[in-house]
């Protein structure tokens, strides 16, 4: 209970931040937005192809690019963190008896909350273009993108931990994201790619989760890539989660 107890209290004072500066949700939404509008419709003729997946094009792009909001969306909540540190807001934490696994899910709670409702925002603004999908398989891919979300913030507030500066950090997390996204699948199904470079793909657990979403997205629920695509976001998200525990707890001990 108490675990519970300090989670609400650290959630509380950030989400009151959060919605104190709603904007950051609106720019969070646009650059998935321009994808939309600006990339998506060049997939119209690529859809025709042989190896193209089945659900036309929207339902193929869109579970990529709420993947790639889940996973960009999170990963600069490192900054905030490093300027709490610089301004001895983590070293005051010391003296409190506030729970040290509390002080990363309440951070990552208001990360996770902001980034599935702009998820939704786009599933949306996304049904208008020509996005078919079921209520149910919403809340599927929903839940799918706020593991993903939580596992990158828990990285992002481990590796800040580490470094402590921003000069550091943004080298680390966004050079280390960009070929993690690529091969993830986010922009074109990886059936289009070589061999070898799906040999590579096969070891990024991110493009588990694309396929996991596309899977949802054309209505089968119960096909096996998307128990295998939950299953692995989840497993690396509890271990992300204690990473990023015990890092908070060697911060303010």
């Amino acid at each position: 209970m108490k675990l519970l107890r300090d989670t609400w209290l650290v959630f509380g004072r950030y989400f009151g931040l959060l919605i104190r500066n709603p904007v950051w949700v609106a720019l969070g939404v646009l650059q998935p937005l321009l994808y939309l509008i600006l990339f998506a419709p060049l997939l119209q003729p690529v859809a025709a192809l042989r190896g193209f997946p089945h659900g036309g094009a929207y339902n193929v792009f869109v579970p990529g690019l709420l993947v790639q909001l889940g996973l960009f969306s999170a990963a600069g909540v490192g900054f905030s963190l490093i300027a709490e540190l610089r301004a001895g807001v983590i070293e005051r934490l010391r003296v409190t008896p506030v729970s040290r696994v509390a002080l990363l899910l309440g951070r990552a709670a208001r990360d996770v909350i902001s980034i599935v409702a702009q998820s939704l925002i786009l599933i949306l603004l996304a049904l208008p273009f020509g996005l078919s999908v079921h209520p149910v398989g919403v809340v599927i891919v929903l839940a799918l993108i706020a593991l993903t979300a939580l596992l990158t913030a828990a990285i992002g507030y481990t590796v800040a931990l580490w470094v402590r500066s921003e000069d550091s950090y943004a080298p680390i997390i966004f050079t280390s994201s960009l070929p993690i996204l690529l091969l993830s699948g986010v922009l074109l199904p990886l059936g289009f790619a070589p061999q070898w470079l799906r040999t590579i793909a096969a070891i990024n657990p991110l493009s588990y989760a694309v396929e996991a979403a596309r899977a949802v997205f054309n209505d089968q629920i119960s096909d096996p890539s998307v128990i295998k695509g939950v299953t692995i976001m989840l497993v690396l998200t509890v271990l992300a989660v204690f990473m990023g525990a015990r890092a908070f707890g060697r911060a303010v001990a």
